[in-house]
């Protein structure tokens, strides 16, 4: 059975889009949206959140719940006063945020599902991306070729660092994960060729791991350290290889090339 709900991790603090950066292109509506360091509502055309529902739509799912801080939550009024026709919203409270692998367990109490797509709210992924997870009610993930992430998106080779090596067998089966390998791989190696951009498909046995994963070295409970942890435990997570950019917002300097990518796509929440 296909999966047919995405949660949106939405609760960050945006610490570094909030950070000033003289070199970055922005109007005056991107400038005050940056200064707030809620990367969900920084304006393209519409608000970069409408242009992730609308790919989540037209890959086939159907309801969206968003992760979001305790009320007056700015992402959740603007969806409460502008809701979507092409989904059903729901939400998710992270009073603190204290990391991904937290967000998914306080998204699994809203969802009804057993399986749900999770992804980041700073990051346009492809249709197709989303498609190929939500295929099947399984454990998954997808892996970027880094070269392609690099040559056509707007993520430069040493920016790659800070995501997640994937070690991906002949079969597509995840064997393993290199959190943020910083200086301690050589990215441009055969090791280092699928990137995780923090785009899942989630399970009960991951869920279950959400909720006993320790604290990571930066202080904060990690999905992609709760997985690796499922994984030692034995579950069975498929990684799809996939050939195609994302988008990263997560800091000022990328608003402008995002802005000028997704210039041709009309949001259809």
């Amino acid at each position: 059975m296909p999966i047919r709900t995405a949660v949106i991790m939405a609760r960050g603090l945006g610490t570094r889009m909030r950070r000033a950066d003289a070199s970055a292109a922005l109007n005056s509506e991107q400038d005050a949206a940056a200064s707030t360091g809620t990367k969900g509502l920084i304006p393209i055309r519409r608000p970069f959140l409408e242009y992730l529902v609308s790919a989540l739509a037209d890959a086939g799912i159907e309801q969206v719940v968003l992760v979001v801080g305790p009320a007056p939550d700015p992402i959740r009024a603007h969806f409460t006063t502008s809701p979507p026709r092409r989904v059903t919203m729901a939400y998710a409270e992270q009073p603190v945020p204290i990391g991904t692998a937290d967000a998914v367990v306080r998204a699994a109490a809203v969802v009804n599902e057993p399986a749900f797509l999770v992804l980041n709210a700073d990051n346009y992924y492809p249709v197709a991306a989303y498609a190929a997870l939500a295929a099947e009610s399984r454990a998954g993930t997808v892996a970027f070729d880094r070269d392609v992430l690099v040559r056509d998106g707007n993520i430069d080779a040493d920016r790659v660092r800070a995501y997640a090596v994937l070690d991906v067998g002949d079969d597509e089966t995840l064997r393993g994960i290199v959190e943020k390998p910083g200086d301690h791989l050589d990215i441009d190696s055969e090791a280092a060729r699928w990137v995780g951009m923090n785009l899942w498909a989630i399970t009960p046995p991951i869920v279950d791991a959400c909720r006993r994963v320790p604290q990571s070295a930066r202080g904060e409970f990690e999905l992609p350290e709760a997985v690796a942890l499922a994984l030692h435990e034995g579950a069975d997570i498929r990684a799809i290889r996939m050939s195609a950019p994302v988008l990263d917002l997560s800091q000022r300097r990328d608003i402008a090339s995002v802005t000028a990518r997704l210039l041709h796509i009309e949001p259809k929440t």
